[in-house]
Order: C-alpha cells, then structure tokens, then sequence
C-alpha cells in the first residue's frame, strides 16, 4: 500500500522559514503529480503548491507564490515545500498528496494523501 509521510513542522514566528517534507512508500515516478494542500482551523481544505512529476507543471495559490517552494527528490522519493517569510494566516495543518492519473492535478483529483503536519505561526 502506497503511503506518504509528511515531516518538518512546528512553531515559527512571523518571518520564520519551515521545510516540509513527504517521503512516498515508492518511487515518485508513479506518480503524476504531488502536492501540498492546508486546512486552516474552522477552515476547508486549499491548494498550496502542485507540481507535475516531469516538472513541466508548476502551480502555486497566490497566498504563498513568491514565498514558497515546491521540489522534488526523485532519489530520495520525496517532496518537499520550503515555506519562508511564513505569516500567521499559514497556520494550518498541512498534507502531502499524489494523483497517480493522467493530466490530474488539483485538490479534487488527489487519490494518495499522507496524515499530515501542523504549522504554526505565531505573530
């Protein structure tokens, strides 16, 4: 059974800088597309960051773009989500997923998801 397993967060205040990371039960390459996706308390879950296992595809929500990095490490079966300049609107709890289908990739199409790791951001 295919799993992911996030690690890295923790409390940081405003201006901090966090380095998740999720390391797939298997090769990454069977994957279409990882990502990362929050759930703020009281909140829905959102996008945060996708990006294609190719690497021709590249999304990140406006919220984040320009603070945080999404990467991957196909040697080591891991994705990774460098957060920097982290606001306290970032708390959240945050999961890594996979889309093993084709040309899917979005918070709906995920079929693979970790447990996920909690942020916090205090100001």
């Amino acid at each position: 059974q295919v799993q992911l397993v996030e690690s890295g967060g923790g409390s940081v205040q405003t201006g901090g800088s966090l380095r998740l990371s999720c390391e797939a039960s298997g090769s990454v390459s069977r994957y279409y597309c990882l990502g990362w996706f929050r759930q703020p308390p009281g909140k829905e879950r959102e996008e945060v960051a996708l990006q294609n296992t190719a690497g021709t595809f590249t999304y990140y929500s406006g919220s984040v773009e320009g603070r945080f990095t999404i990467s991957q490490d196909s040697a080591k079966n891991t994705v990774h989500l460098q957060m920097n300049n982290l606001k306290p609107e970032d708390t959240a709890k945050y999961y890594c997923a996979a889309s093993t289908r084709l040309r899917i990739c979005n918070l709906a199409g995920m079929d693979i998801w970790g447990q996920g790791t909690l942020v916090t951001v205090s100001s």
